[in-house]
């Protein structure tokens, strides 16, 4: 290949160092990583302050254990969110290397190597890692500085020395930059698998069968999901002796999740299967179901971070909930509803900063669905030039989300209750509870009804909300100029 044709290939792949943010999709993922950082720092600052409001206290200053349990709150919702994140930015960057897989393979073509386009998408991730930490740690500071001047004011004992700008602070930006950067590593492993012969097609994502073919990642995800269930149910069998049960069953919570995020195009598939056929059999609904299974990665990618939110706002309710029933078993007495004002409040604070991650995880369902809308231009061009009106199109797109969200809220309040029930189990089940204070024993799982309902009417919300832009994409191009695209 001559210079000037190497020269034309290689100019508008990288016009500056920092010209891939405007490819859409890295724009969210920044975001992604600034709310964390927000996240992480807001927490660090405001289990700082807690424990120097506590040390100030004149009745429990001496004390410290309040102190170290809001510690260990704050770094394990700050890891829960970082992992929420991780997942987010390795979909994200998943996407977005398929939709790249024709200038990946024109790279090739030109002697570039796999090896190496796949290190310049791991550039670009901890770019963006960077970029969103550094936004995030402005961001918390800010907003930890204006919880402070507002607390000196109304709480009793604040401390007036206290500074939201300190050195623990740069511990979860620094955590976000190399997760993001690991995430964009990960969500990049498809570029090993990109041939020169690709350069001739389109961008797509890799079909069922295609999917099917890959039995080691699959095999990975079997072994990972099989241990996790074994330290969950060691957990809960630990627990009726021991509360220590409830590390074994973290543990085995962070396992088996994890292979069903890697595992994710065996789970969700059928769930999307079963989903589908609530919807009728007009031609949007049977090609939205249809788009679905198509390209389970895309779809499953889609609807992973929804299933953490959501798995996590339901198993924080669920353990809380069953938490209050054995309370109320095991007193000798009926207990008033102030008993469990502290309980309430602690759960709704919980709930609060929980929510950040189904955050989180909702704006990478968002930016997932816009990505492939715009990867799929040629698709729904042909679409509008075979008749499908500009109605049938945004009904189709508004579908898909509908399609992935129910799916994703379905597996997430079974996954949700699930792991709550265990979290009370292991925690619980070696309490000694009347009349012979004998252990708990099984915890019976107790489900709250009025939070499952707000999963319900939040999801049916994002569901609005992500496809508003992905419809209008969708229908802005004329057929004739989308079928030209790549």
């Amino acid at each position: 290949m001559t210079a000037a044709a190497r020269t034309l290939l290689e100019t508008p792949l990288t016009p500056s160092r920092l010209a891939f943010l405007r490819e859409r999709g890295m724009g969210a993922s920044v975001l992604v990583a600034a709310l964390t950082s927000a996240f992480g720092v807001i927490l660090v600052d405001t289990t700082l302050y807690l424990g120097a409001l506590l040390q100030n206290d004149p009745t429990i200053g001496d004390s410290r254990t309040l102190a170290y349990v809001v510690q260990i709150l704050s770094v394990l919702l700050t890891a829960v969110a970082m992992y929420v994140a991780a997942v987010v930015t390795a979909n994200t960057f998943a996407t977005i290397v398929a939709g790249r897989t024709r200038r990946i393979a024109l790279m090739r073509l030109i002697g570039a190597s796999s090896r190496s386009q796949r290190a310049e998408v791991a550039r670009q991730g901890l770019s963006v890692g960077i970029i969103g930490a550094a936004l995030g740690l402005v961001a918390g500071a800010l907003l930890s500085w204006a919880g402070v001047a507002i607390g000196s004011v109304v709480l009793p004992n604040a401390p007036q020395d206290f500074s939201p700008v300190h050195p623990g602070v740069l511990v979860p930006a620094a955590g976000v930059a190399l997760t993001t950067w690991i995430a964009a590593w990960a969500g990049s492993r498809r570029v090993l698998t990109v041939t020169p012969l690709q350069a001739l097609a389109g961008s797509t994502e890799r079909s069922a069968s295609e999917t099917a073919a890959s039995p080691s990642r699959h095999l990975g995800a079997i072994v990972l999901f099989v241990v996790g269930g074994a330290l969950l149910a060691g957990g809960v069998v630990y627990g009726l002796t021991s509360p220590l049960g409830v590390v074994v069953a973290f543990f085995g919570g962070v396992f088996s999740f994890t292979a069903l995020a890697i595992g994710s195009v065996l789970v969700m598939p059928p769930v999307l299967r079963l989903v589908g056929r609530l919807f009728g059999r007009s031609a949007a609904a049977r090609l939205a179901a249809e788009n679905a299974l198509r390209h389970p990665e895309r779809s499953s990618r889609m609807a992973i971070g929804v299933v953490m939110g959501v798995t996590l706002v339901t198993m924080f309710a669920v353990a809380l909930e069953s938490a209050k029933a054995l309370f109320v078993r095991t007193s000798a007495e009926k207990l008033p509803p102030a008993f469990f004002a502290p309980i309430d409040t602690f759960a709704t604070v919980m709930m609060v900063l929980v929510g950040v991650s189904a955050v989180i995880a909702a704006v990478g369902l968002v930016n997932l669905l816009t990505i492939g809308v715009v990867q799929r231009r040629r698709e729904l061009g042909l679409l509008r030039a075979i008749g499908l009106s500009s109605r049938q199109v945004r009904r189709m797109v508004l579908l898909e989300a509908a399609h992935v969200t129910i799916a994703a809220t379905i597996t997430g309040l079974v996954l949700g209750i699930v792991y709550g029930w265990v979290a009370a189990q292991s925690l619980l089940g070696s309490v000694p509870a009347l009349p012979d204070f004998h252990p708990a024993g099984l915890v019976a799982p107790v489900v709250p009804w009025m939070p499952i309902a707000a999963i319900v009417a939040g999801t049916a919300l994002l569901t609005l909300l992500a496809s508003v832009a992905p419809t209008r994409l969708a229908t802005r191009v004329a057929p004739v100029e989308a079928l030209a695209a790549d």
